[in-house]
């Protein structure tokens, strides 16, 4: 992300079959998967590298170049408006394809993109221009890389192993994003916000060497008959809209989504400028109120276990990320509690309510549509996101950085609200297959 904090909220989602959920076991799967092995050491080290940047860039912005509350929504804003642009063609183009190329080119992209601003802060012609062009352009990389991901994923491991799998891979990226905050903070401090994208060169060479290393290949695609792209792009859309599970958590990611990227692009300009901590300490903030992705992600499948993976993403989205409200009372000395409370619930629902929903979404949607699903999905989850940080851009210049931190932050637990007052709550368990209102099997034919 562009602006530090917990994960977006991710997308997908009735016929009340039980979902079973593995119970936490001594693990395992890293030991005996090499690929999953080799996908988990390049997406820790990925999610490092972006965690650097998320606070490297609007570090950059505030300090280096002197932007604007406005101007530093917008460069929140960037990073995730292709989304809008390109979400829906990016997932048809991931199904016709196969996944690890275009996670390969997109992680090779962003590397170089990023490479390009210590090189232009050393020539001395970085400006704020350059800063969002990176952002877009690296965000169009990411579009691939998530819808990519998504897809792949599920081809590495069996349906018993998926929910270890993600909350593995769910908590190895919160304690990467923890290290790269906390250290991102230091480098800035020390030595100059700009020399903190440094660190993207050495993990995103890493991961790309990780998933290099991956030794499943996908079967070739070429036998597949390519029709128009609106057409498959419609379909995609309508498996979205005509099965309640996938909508409400759509609908719920991108309310959740404004909301949260709504403050935590403030979250930078509010702690320098308006609690009055230095940049290194805005890091070790960010970093310890992370923690709480770690503590969700190794919860979210007892607590899953224990309530029903229903029930527990009422739990878990609903109260935990509540807490947010507090983040607006953050000040001085014992002050700063209020923010590292409120952040480590908001981190601990998100990434613990991501897990149950991408375990979810992997068994339940059909393998052949799995691309355009997440890009369906992601376009309303993630296209939401440019539209929160200019929304708390335009209120933090029009009514003070406080109160637009006032607004976002109560609008988290009012997007819970949506899942509340969906089918959710009258289930113990989200469904594994999908059926028909009359109880036959509709899954999709085959793209």
């Amino acid at each position: 992300m562009t602006a530090p904090g917990p994960a977006p909220a991710s997308a997908p989602a009735p016929a009340p079959a039980v979902a079973v959920v593995p119970a936490p076991g001594p693990g395992g799967l890293l030991r005996r998967n090499r690929d999953f092995r080799m996908l988990w050491v390049g997406e820790t080290a990925n999610k490092y590298g972006s965690a650097v940047t998320g606070l490297a860039l609007p570090l950059i912005a505030v300090s280096t170049l002197h932007a604007s509350t406005f101007q530093v929504g917008l460069l929140g804003a960037a990073g995730w408006l292709p989304w809008l642009l390109i979400g829906l063609p990016a997932g048809v183009w991931v199904d016709r394809l196969r996944c690890r190329p275009i996670m390969l080119v997109a992680t090779a992209a962003s590397l170089l993109l990023y490479a390009t601003v210590p090189l232009a802060a050393l020539a001395g012609v970085l400006t704020l221009w350059h800063l969002l062009v990176v952002a877009l352009l690296a965000g169009a990389a990411g579009v691939f890389f998530q819808t990519a991901y998504t897809a792949y994923l599920p081809q590495l491991l069996e349906p018993a192993d998926r929910s270890e799998g993600n909350a593995k891979l769910h908590g190895s990226a919160s304690a990467a994003g923890i290290v790269g905050l906390g250290s991102g903070g230091l480098i800035a401090q020390l030595a100059g916000p700009v020399n903190g994208l440094l660190a993207n060169t050495a993990t995103f060479l890493l991961s790309l060497w990780c998933t290099a290393r991956i030794g499943h290949r996908e079967p070739r695609r070429d036998g597949r008959s390519r029709r128009a792209l609106r057409r498959e792009i419609g379909e995609g859309l309508r498996l979205l809209g005509s099965d309640v599970w996938f909508r409400t958590f759509a609908l719920f990611g991108a309310a959740s989504n404004l909301v949260l990227t709504g403050y935590q692009s403030l979250l930078v300009v509010f702690l320098i400028r308006e609690v009055g901590v230095g940049e290194g300490t805005v890091g070790l903030l960010v970093a310890a109120a992370s923690t709480g992705g770690i503590v969700g992600a190794a919860v979210a499948r007892r607590v899953a276990a224990r309530l029903g993976t229903s029930r527990a993403m009422l739990v878990l989205e609903l109260a935990l990320p509540a807490l947010t409200v507090l983040i607006p009372l953050t000040g001085r000395g014992t002050g700063l509690a209020w923010y590292l409370i409120g952040g480590f619930g908001a981190s601990c629902g998100v990434v613990a309510g991501n897990v149950i929903k991408a375990t979810f979404q992997q068994r339940y949607c059909p393998p052949e549509l799995l691309g355009r699903l997440s890009a369906s999905s992601a376009v309303l989850n993630f296209g939401s996101i440019p539209l929160g940080a200019l929304l708390a851009g335009v209120l933090g210049t029009q009514l003070g950085v406080r109160p637009a931190m006032w607004l976002m932050t109560v609008g988290v637990p009012l997007a819970a609200l949506i899942l509340w007052c969906s089918p959710m709550r009258r289930v113990r368990d989200l469904p594994t297959e999908r059926r028909a209102p009359g109880g036959a099997d509709c899954t999709p034919a085959a793209a």
